[in-house]
Parts: structure tokens; C-alpha cells; sequence
């Protein structure tokens, strides 16, 4: 199918040239796309913003004092020169995906390439269409005073330029198509626009600068970190983020608790940064503000100081990918708690998590009923559709469902209709991947929905097991254990590992590693013994190194979960690809005495 470009669905505007490379969606929260499709939006706030004041005035020459002074205000004339050339240097790379180049530098000016970029706002004005409704970047208040004076006056102007509103989201006509490029990829994604801006579902979560124990070095290094880590952040869409500057404004006279309970967060990520002996530590902290402060998550983190930038990228992607199974349980026990169920749509969502992680049955089939209730209660509610798609696997993979046909159709409908209620969802994305992969067998197509997920969220450690699985599927074995590598980076203690660790049998058996393979059998079934799926990598394993006794017993245990498991089963069911590799799973399980 030909491509459909992401742009906000509100209001008809007129096709782009075929020219334009860069597309960006300023209104409401900022977007930007290349030609293909691929999201190309900087991680950092200051340098989306940064994009966002060039975009604004496409073709011209904006110059660099301008750039500087509107986003790093408080900062001396050399600090604002420095951050500009890192910023730049951000923004240069994350627009690499376009291919051209469309940002131009010079020793005292910047500015995107005249023709290169279509901007929406830009554009509805030149139609004579509306702008209002949803506010300009809504996701950039409170970056810098200077940028807040800019962004209020843009907004002004834009509502006495245009003062007719849009109609409403739910009646507006669908997002507008751009000419698909020579090589578009066939992708089964639903349409990408955005979906109605939903009321807070999750929790809330501030992240200030760094408190540097050092000199001027470290204070640069404090704000930066901040900012990548909130910028990380930020993908995980149950998640709300509060801007670190106004954090930092209000601690100068609260203190950071203070600060935090008096912008009602939930969360509050803080830590210190020092350098020395050419390393740099950092030292971080998540406490829980509900009630007494209590601290619920810590870290150290050292690295060589030889390049801050790539430092700064590491730690921030560990530190995310590590917090957010933390907070997800948190919540989901604290909801638990509860007992009776108040709050929602979200509550029953969290309520849910836990359960279906432990594999009790009981428990488990409570958990389908809690996310179907969610469902009926918001038919909207993306991340409840991407869970019971989710849930719906492993009623399959343990041999719990009644009618296999009607399980896949649920499972494929859930976790389509997740991503085309949040096409920016990355976790719905690859949730969406594993079902066609795992279920469905079409893993071409789940590769590709796990790469979008990892370009939407490099951090979710989700997305790189999944994409290991597909690659394994595929026959990329040593592809495979490079992404579940990834995933052991940045989450090694990850409270799913129970699941994630088991798919890393997959390639181990059939690169004939089979020690390793049975070795991480081993120690996923001691982590979780209910969860049948480890059983079939590690009893094929198994077999093909001849311990028969271990296998015997790993075999019983498999069939008092799946009583009606056979090797006929296994070929069936698995998408494994290539014929020598199905040929040696089958050989290990017959050699481990499976009929």
C-alpha cells in the first residue's frame, strides 16, 4: 500500500510540492517527517525547538545571536554559543534519515533550505485556512523565558491571522496523503494521523538539572543530561513529562520536593554529575512523592569523559529504559491495592499488568476480563487495546486458548486498532509486530513494524526483543543476538526478563550454541516455571547435546502446562522461516523425546 504521511488531521491543507523533504507539524505537538515517512524529531527540546523557530521562517537567514539568545537565555554569550553548536549538530543528525540536506550554516546564520520544508501552519495560512484550535509546539511552554515571549507572541499572531477555529477532532476529515517516494516500503500501518489528545493516563514525572559538584564544565554537563533524559522520556507515552526549566524555576525558591509536589508530580528523577581523573559520574535517584518522599530507584553510572555528547545519549537511554518497567509496576501495584477499582479505564489497565506477567491462570484470565472492561469503559483508550492484544499471546503461547482461529483474529484486530488510535505509540507498534510475527507468521511485515517502533523509541526495550525475535524468524541469527544485546544494555535487571531473556534461545539454538541455549532455559524457567514458552528452545537444546535425564524432566514439566503439546505442534506453530532451521528444532525435540 502507498504511504500515508503523518500530518495533523484537523483541517484539509493543500498537498506539498513533490520537492519538499522535511515535513513539520507545529501545531499542537511538534512532528516532523521526512518525505518516506520516516520520523526525523530531534530528542532534545531545545533542539526541536531550534527546528521549530527555523521552520517558522523557511528560506531565511536567522541568525545565530537570534537562535541562541531565544533559547538559552540565562546563559553567558559563550555557553550560548556552545549549546547552539551541539544543538545544531543534534538537529543535523537527526534529519540525516532525509537524505539531502536541508538545513543550511553558516558562520553567522542558519536557516532550512528554501523549498525543502512544508510546514502546516505555514501552509493553512497561505490556503486561508484555520490555525487556531490546538495550540502552536503545545509541548515546548516553558523551555525559556525568551522562547515563551517568542512562542506566546507566534500565537497571537496566529490566532488574528486566523481566528475561525477548527472544527473538532472526532468530525474532521481524514490526515492528508503526500506522493509516495519510488521505493515506499508495503507496510500494513493504519493511517498515522494523531489521535484525539486523550486525559492524563499515567503517571507524572519531572527530571531538573543535575546538581554538578564541580566548575562550569559539569554545570553544562547537568542541563544537558537533563534534558536528554526528559527527551527520552518523553517517548514513552504513558508518561508526562514536565519540563525541567520550569522545575528548576520554581526549586530556586521551594527546594526540588517543593518544587515537585507543587507541580503535582508523581515522580521526581534528580541526581548529581562530577568529572575527574578524565570520568564522569553520575549519580541519580527516582523518589516517589505520594505521601512521605520515598526514594524507589537508584543508580551510578561512570563513563569516560572523552565525548560528552555520546555520554550524555548512553546514559540517558539506560536510565529511561530502566525507570519505566520501575514506575509501570509501582503504579500497577499501587492500583492493585486498592481493591476495588475507581479509577477507570487506566486503573483496570494497571490493575491488569502484574496479573499477566505472573501466569497464574486464575489471575491471568481476570486480567483479559479487567482490559476488555477498560475497553468498554474507553473505547479510545490505545495502550488498553495494545495490552489485550499482548495478553492475547500468551493465552496462545501457553495452550490456554479455546478456539485458536478466533484468538489470532482478536489478537491482530486489538493490536491494529491500538496503533491506528496512536500511530506514535511505539510499544503498540511492536506489540503489533510480535502479534504478526508469533501469530500470524507474516514476519516480513513484523520487521518492519519493529523498526518503526525503534525509531519512534529507541529506548524500549520491548521493541529491541521483539525485533530479535523477527530477525531469528528471518534466519539473521547473529542480527538477533546483537538486538537482544541491546535490550541487556539497557535494561539488564528489566522485571520482564523472565520473557524477554527467553526469546535470546532462539538464535543460541540455531547457531548450534546449544550449551548457551539450554543455559538461558535454565535460568528463565527458575525465574518464571509456569511460562511454557523457554521449555521449547531449552528442550531442543536438550536434545541435541544428549542429556537426556534433564530433558525427560523439562519435558514433563513442559506437558503439565501444555498437556497437548507435540512436535506436530511445535512445526505448526512456529514462524521460523528457513527450512534447516525448523529441520534442527525439529531434530532436538524428537531427540529429547517429545512425540
Amino acid at each position: 500500500m502507498s504511504a500515508t504521511y503523518p500530518v495533523t488531521p484537523c483541517l484539509r491543507l493543500p498537498e506539498p510540492p513533490a520537492d519538499p523533504r522535511l515535513r513539520l507539524v507545529l501545531r499542537g505537538r511538534m512532528e516532523a517527517w521526512s518525505l518516506a515517512g520516516v520520523p526525523v524529531l530531534p530528542r532534545s527540546r531545545k533542539t526541536r525547538a531550534l527546528l521549530a523557530l527555523l521552520g517558522m521562517s523557511p528560506g531565511e537567514h536567522v541568525s545565530r545571536l537570534r537562535l541562541a539568545g531565544l533559547l538559552w537565555s540565562r546563559r553567558g554569550p559563550e555557553q550560548q554559543r556552545g549549546s547552539l553548536r551541539q544543538a545544531l549538530r543534534e538537529l543535523q543528525q537527526a534529519l540525516s534519515p532525509i537524505g539531502l540536506p536541508v538545513l543550511s550554516a553558516s558562520r553567522d546564520t542558519v536557516r532550512l533550505r528554501e523549498g525543502a520544508v512544508w510546514v502546516d501552519v505555514i501552509e493553512a495560512l497561505r490556503s486561508g485556512g484555520a490555525t487556531g484550535g490546538e495550540e502552536l509546539l503545545s509541548d515546548l511552554d516553558g523551555l525559556d523565558p525568551a522562547f515563551d515571549h517568542w512562542l506566546a507572541e507566534q500565537r497571537r499572531r496566529l490566532r488574528e491571522a486566523a481566528p475561525a477555529p477548527f472544527p473538532p477532532r472526532r468530525a474532521a476529515p481524514g490526515p492528508v496523503a503526500g506522493p509516495p517516494p519510488a521505493e515506499a516500503p508495503r507496510l500494513s500501518f493504519p493511517s498515522a494521523s494523531r489521535p484525539p489528545r486523550q486525559g492524563l493516563r499515567g503517571a507524572r514525572l519531572g527530571v531538573p538539572p543535575l546538581r554538578a559538584l564541580g566548575g562550569e564544565a559539569e554545570q553544562h554537563l547537568s542541563v544537558g543530561l537533563a534534558e536528554e533524559i526528559t527527551a527520552a522520556l518523553a517517548r514513552f507515552r504513558w508518561l508526562f513529562v514536565v519540563d525541567g526549566a520550569s522545575l528548576a524555576a520554581a526549586a530556586a525558591s521551594q527546594g526540588e520536593e517543593g518544587a515537585a509536589r507543587a507541580l503535582r508530580l508523581d515522580f521526581l528523577l534528580a541526581g548529581t554529575v562530577q568529572r575527574g581523573a578524565g570520568q564522569v559520574r553520575v549519580s541519580l535517584r527516582l523518589t516517589d512523592l505520594r505521601g512521605p518522599a520515598t526514594v524507589v530507584w537508584s543508580e551510578r553510572f561512570d563513563r569516560k569523559a572523552d565525548d560528552i555528547l555520546a555520554l550524555q545519549d548512553e546514559i540517558a537511554a539506560e536510565v529511561v529504559a530502566r525507570i519505566d518497567p520501575e514506575i509501570l509496576l509501582i503504579e500497577a501495584s499501587r492500583a492493585s491495592a486498592r481493591g476495588t477499582v475507581h479509577g477507570g479505564a487506566h486503573d483496570l489497565l494497571l490493575r491488569a499488568i502484574p496479573a499477566i506477567h505472573r501466569l497464574e491462570r486464575t489471575g491471568f484470565l481476570a486480567a483479559g476480563e479487567w482490559l476488555r472492561q477498560a475497553i468498554a469503559l474507553e473505547p479510545d483508550h490505545a495502550a488498553a487495546h495494545a495490552w489485550l492484544a499482548y495478553w492475547h499471546l500468551f493465552l496462545v503461547g501457553q495452550g490456554w486458548a479455546a478456539d485458536n482461529a478466533e484468538v489470532l483474529a482478536q489478537a491482530e484486530t486489538l493490536a491494529s486498532r491500538a496503533v491506528a488510535l496512536d500511530p506514535l505509540d511505539a510499544q503498540a507498534l511492536t506489540i503489533l509486530g510480535h502479534v504478526r510475527a508469533f501469530l500470524h507468521h507474516q514476519v516480513e511485515e513484523a520487521a518492519a513494524l519493529h523498526e518503526r517502533a525503534l525509531a519512534l523509541n529507541p529506548n524500549l526495550a520491548m521493541a529491541w526483543v521483539f525485533s530479535g525475535m523477527a530477525q531469528s524468524y528471518l534466519g539473521a541469527h547473529e542480527a538477533a543476538l546483537q538486538r537482544f544485546d541491546r535490550y541487556r544494555q539497557l535494561a539488564p535487571c528489566h522485571p520482564h526478563a523472565f520473557f524477554f531473556d527467553a526469546g535470546r534461545g532462539i538464535p543460541l539454538l540455531f547457531l548450534g550454541r546449544y550449551a548457551e541455549a539450554a543455559a538461558v532455559g535454565r535460568a528463565v524457567v527458575a525465574l518464571q516455571p509456569g511460562f511454557s514458552y523457554p521449555y521449547k528452545t531449552y528442550l531442543s537444546a536438550l536434545g541435541h547435546l544428549g542429556l537426556a535425564a534433564e530433558a525427560a524432566a523439562v519435558r514433563a514439566r513442559l506437558l503439565a502446562i501444555e498437556p497437548d503439546f507435540t512436535v506436530a505442534k511445535a512445526l505448526r506453530r512456529t514462524p521460523v522461516r528457513r527450512p534447516e532451521d525448523r529441520a534442527l528444532y525439529e531434530r532436538g525435540l524428537r531427540l529429547a523425546g517429545l512425540e
